[in-house]
């Protein structure tokens, strides 16, 4: 039998025999660089942050390409002392190595051995030359010999062994030292330690290896020389990242919905308007909140932030990220009931017409409109009437019944149509599907929405949509009028205006100048904060993503919190109580008005031109007449409710003596409350007097079954 260094020296001799004959094709290494793609589409701030990436091919996952002088030395000898030890000394073949794996191939045994990292690399190169299960062909084993050949000869060493760590496989599906190194111990491969590069490194010839095989491996070459390495903390570091799989980038929730929308392409980086610094910021901020929150059943919130002049997009928030489940779900833009969010544009309307003024009285009494589904009756949200108020009271301290009567005022049509043109997209229904109760928020709106409605009063009525990817700055046009928006801006910043509802500390109230309104949709299901200073428009909601209620949550106990923290970052050191208050268009008038009836101190106020006033005076409505049921009630028997408490109360403002009800006819006695069992049918209610003068008069009707 031949010896084996017989058998060397012949297949040595062949191999350079054949090595003139036959040669390669070897691509660029600038080809290589470029034709190599991250697995990942980034999303960057304004100044090429990363904030946030998605995964978007399936097929490989890798990362971006890793210079070798931003890998750390002690994985690059690890790898060399796994796979190649003569590296330097070769040119791209160990005849030795190979005429003993040859030898090996020939009597049987296929296992893996003597290829080369150059050898490696040609077979990561070309997939022809890649080993494959049970060994490759004397042939194929030739064949990517000589591209290793081709290889040394056009590429230094640095390059290959650079391309090497780059393409090769780690670990399961982790292509490349960027992707393997982030998602096994959550660094750059520039921090990659002896100990770990050395598990990495015994990983090269079975990826798939469990943790305590890889160890073992990792054992081996500390045992065969590799003695710097800790073999015990090996085990320990093998046990304890390799079973687990970390996110090569890190998540963020707040970013994963909106991106959706924006990456759709691998290896692409988007760059938007945001502010890496102030989206962390509002995300901690929020999250802070919420967690105060917890024992109160809210579990979610949004944030979201506006510059006024170009209507960049700095923070998103989309989700606080407490609820995994729900993870996907846009809370800027999900749709919620709007609660008092919309008052100050049904203000506005009004003013721009110069129906109202914001010195003009309004009654915060008990209201009930009749409207196709029955009755509608508004309440306040502290369950009292304040009174006669002026109607810049009544915003500032977002009093419902007198919102509702400026509704009235200005038309459900006209509020709709001037809503629609604000960007309120959703309100796809017709005007009178809302009603009357499209000045509490019964609407559905997004926060996005709401935000830059917002934003356009503080341009003064100049609506333009928000931009979250730099480019040309859209078109502004006037959806406001500038006087109206002025004054509903000077109203919502007003202190001592919204003190009959809030107190005159509260969240709302900010060191430097700032509008803000606040909103709670009904059974406490979402709390909004939106406001603005001179620069910024900061919106946030708060609520759950199951739509359920709050415990005792409203707007300035929810929402306003953070609202007036983001503010405050963003507004840092900028102390101007009144300093920094929007110039008034020129238009307006400022002037000194008197009010009597009322308990409100004479004060400067603004007036649209026409509307000045330096006397307002309220006078009690002194003629009789009926309260309740109002002209064309609707009232329902309800079967399932027991018939001695199924009454209709008739009540009357009556300052004089000797009046009586007449229904239908007959005389029912005094006009004093008076319970009424209901009869089906249509009726007509009358208020007389003593000489039998009626004094007014409703209709309303009766729909059910007769009670016994």
């Amino acid at each position: 039998m031949f010896s084996m260094k017989f058998f060397r020296l012949v297949f040595c001799s062949a191999l350079l025999l054949l090595a003139a004959s036959s040669s390669a094709a070897v691509p660029a290494v600038a080809e290589i660089r470029s034709g190599f793609h991250s697995s990942y589409a980034e999303l960057q701030d304004r100044n090429g942050v990363l904030l946030h990436a998605r995964r978007l091919d399936m097929k490989i996952n890798r990362l971006g390409w890793v210079a070798l002088k931003d890998i750390s030395p002690a994985l690059v000898e690890a790898v060399l002392f796994s796979e190649d030890r003569e590296f330097y000394d070769h040119h791209g073949i160990d005849w030795s190595a190979t005429a003993l794996a040859t030898f090996k191939m020939m009597t049987g045994d296929k296992s893996r051995g003597a290829s080369t990292i150059t050898m490696q690399l040609a077979g990561l190169l070309d997939t022809e030359l890649a080993w494959r299960k049970g060994g490759r062909s004397l042939v194929q084993k030739w064949d990517q010999m000589q591209a290793a050949r081709e290889l040394e000869s056009r590429w230094s060493k640095a390059e290959i062994l650079e391309a090497y760590l780059n393409l090769v496989t780690f670990r399961g599906d982790l292509q490349g030292i960027a992707a393997a190194s982030r998602a096994l111990y959550g660094k750059s491969p520039a921090g990659i330690n002896r100990d770990e590069g050395l598990l990495l490194a015994a990983l090269l010839p079975a990826p798939a290896a469990s943790a305590a095989k890889a160890a073992q491996r990792a054992c081996v070459l500390i045992a065969a020389g590799y003695a710097e390495a800790n073999c015990q903390a090996v085990r320990d570091i093998a046990l304890a990242e390799l079973n687990r799989r970390l996110s090569p980038y890190p998540e963020s929730p707040a970013l994963e919905a909106m991106s959706a929308g924006l990456l759709k392409q691998a290896d692409v980086a988007v760059r938007t308007t945001l502010d890496a610094a102030l989206q962390h910021q509002a995300e901690a901020i929020l999250e802070n909140q919420l967690a105060g929150l917890s024992s109160r059943h809210v579990n979610a919130g949004a944030v979201l932030v506006l510059d006024n002049a170009n209507g960049a997009v700095l923070a998103y928030v989309g989700n606080a990220g407490l609820v995994e489940s729900a993870r996907f779900v846009d809370s800027v833009q999900a749709l919620r009931q709007a609660g008092s969010t919309l008052k100050p544009f049904v203000y506005e309307l009004v003013f721009e017409k110069k129906y109202l003024t914001a010195a003009s009285i309004l009654e915060d009494s008990p209201l009930s409109l009749a409207t196709p589904g029955g009755l509608y009756t508004p309440q306040n949200y502290e369950k009292d009437f304040k009174g006669p108020v002026s109607a810049r009271v009544a915003l500032a301290g977002s009093l419902n019944v007198p919102a509702v009567r400026v509704l009235n005022i200005a038309g459900v049509e006209n509020v709709w149509m001037q809503l629609r043109r604000l960007g309120f997209s959703s309100l796809t229904e017709a005007p009178e599907f809302y009603g009357f109760s499209l000045a509490l928020g019964s609407a559905d709106v997004s926060l996005w929405m709401l935000a830059n409605a917002y934003r356009t009063l503080a341009n003064g009525g100049l609506y333009a949509p928000p931009v979250l990817v730099p480019g040309q700055l859209p078109d502004s046009s006037r959806v406001l009028d500038a006087d109206a928006s002025f004054v509903v801006t000077d109203i919502l910043a007003d202190r001592g205006a919204r003190a009959i509802t809030f107190g005159l500390e509260s969240a709302l109230s900010t060191p430097f100048w700032s509008a803000v309104k606040t909103g709670t949709s009904k059974d406490m299901r979402d709390n909004w904060a939106i406001g603005f200073s001179r620069r910024y428009t900061v919106a946030v909601w708060v609520g759950n993503l199951d739509g359920g209620p709050m415990h005792d949550v409203s707007g300035v106990t929810g929402a306003a919190p953070v609202w007036a923290a983001v503010m405050r970052e963003l507004e840092a050191g900028q102390i101007r109580p009144g300093g920094d208050m929007p110039t008034p268009p020129p238009g307006l008038v400022r002037s000194r008005v008197r009010f009597s009836g009322l308990h409100e101190p004479a004060r400067e106020e603004w007036f649209l031109p026409g509307t000045v006033m330096d006397t307002v005076e309220f006078v009690p409505q002194s003629s009789t007449r009926i309260v309740y049921p109002v002209n064309e009630t609707v009232i329902a028997i309800d079967p399932d409710i027991p018939e001695a408490r199924q009454r209709v109360r008739f009540e009357a403002e009556a300052p004089g003596k000797g009046l009586e009800w007449w229904l239908d006819g007959r005389r029912l006695g005094p006009a004093t409350a008076l319970d009424w069992k209901p009869l089906p049918g249509s009726h007509r209610l009358v208020l007389r007097d003593a000489e039998a003068r009626n004094l007014d008069a409703v209709l309303f009707s009766v729909r059910g079954t007769r009670l016994k």
